[in-house]
């Protein structure tokens, strides 16, 4: 008989998950249970998902943003940094900026632009293409930015994150510039300590300013790269994957998940 069913796909309800659990246990009689009750029969190569985030939650993989704040003051050593890159998000980086931001003076913060990398925008390429204005050579401060661009606002959630960034840098106690260029070494015309927040082109960018003469140059992925104080950690990702657990708290990305893993099977 021909085969006509292609990939099933169910999602298994599980406890809820807390700081110490054994998430490979909890997960495995999930399933058992999950299949007796809905009788569905599990097969060889059969896949078991489990997202990134319940098994955080059981490591306790947390960090405040003094466990930020501490491990930033510590690798940089200076007054003033300059931020290139950050995504656009509530949840993936405005807590870490929380962090950041509390051990400098001042932040230069730049913004690619019309977008950031994972595409969410402040303008389109025909605004600026009408505005005159060349996102690969152009290097705009905040209020040029303004100045052609009435509405910046992010079309989504209708979060104007220039301001929504500068605010939090304000209200962390430092100063906050913004500028708005896709060269990453421009921020070197501000300063040479610079935290690079870009995710998939991080690598490049900090090449690019290590070459370019950047004094201290570290990503998000340095950041809590070891505990701090008893914070939560990630070695190879520090902050990246990380995301809103409180105000004034991340959840990070998992660690060891290859020894969870080995244990489901």
């Amino acid at each position: 008989m021909d085969r006509m069913v292609g990939t099933v796909v169910r999602g298994v309800r599980a406890p809820i998950i807390k700081n110490g659990d054994d998430i490979a246990q909890i997960a495995v009689d999930s399933v058992l249970k999950a299949s007796k009750l809905d009788s569905f029969s599990l097969k060889d190569r059969d896949i078991l998902a489990i997202t990134e985030s319940v098994v955080a939650r059981s490591q306790g993989n947390y960090a405040g943003i003094d466990d930020i704040a501490s491990d930033v003051k510590d690798k940089f050593n200076c007054d003033t940094i300059g931020l290139i890159f950050p995504i656009l998000s509530r949840n993936r980086f405005a807590i870490c900026l929380k962090g950041i931001a509390k051990s400098f003076k001042k932040v230069y913060l730049q913004f690619s632009y019309p977008s950031d990398e994972v595409g969410n925008s402040f303008v389109t390429y025909d605004s600026l293409d009408a505005a005159g204005i060349n996102p690969w050579t152009d290097i705009l401060t905040e209020g040029e930015f303004r100045n052609h661009f009435e509405n910046t606002n992010h079309i989504f959630t209708g979060i104007d994150y220039i301001k929504y960034y500068s605010d939090i840098i304000k209200e962390s106690g430092a100063e906050a510039e913004v500028i708005l260029a896709n060269n990453p070494v421009s921020i070197l015309k501000y300063t040479d300590s610079v935290l690079v927040c870009d995710i998939h082109t991080r690598q490049r960018s900090k090449r690019l300013l290590k070459n370019a003469g950047a004094k201290v140059v570290y990503g998000l992925d340095d950041i809590l790269s070891s505990s701090v104080n008893g914070s939560g950690y990630n070695e190879e990702y520090g902050l990246l994957g990380s995301n809103k657990a409180t105000e004034d708290s991340v959840k990070l990305f998992p660690r060891g998940c290859k020894s969870l893993v080995d244990k489901i099977q």
